[in-house]
């Protein structure tokens, strides 16, 4: 029983550490390409210095093509 308690307690001190954490920049997901497997997170675009497209989507900073954008489930970030 001990070691139930043990691991239930370690395993709510590392939820606790998490939580609140990730997702507090106002990221709403990463924009990817799926051709060169890069990811950048959209509150990280205009920092990485990206191109974009006459409609505003970021170009891969590998090929030029433009990034498809995948919004973040849940509460965490768009890892």
């Amino acid at each position: 029983m001990r070691l139930l308690r043990t691991v239930a307690e370690t395993l709510a001190a590392s939820t606790q550490r998490s939580a609140g954490v990730a997702g507090d920049d106002g990221s709403e997901g990463a924009y990817w390409c799926d051709d060169c497997g890069v990811r950048v997170r959209d509150v990280d675009v205009d920092a990485e210095g990206l191109d974009r497209d006459g409609e505003g989507v970021p170009k891969c900073p590998d090929c030029g093509d433009p990034m498809r954008f995948e919004r973040a489930t849940g509460s965490g970030c768009a890892c």
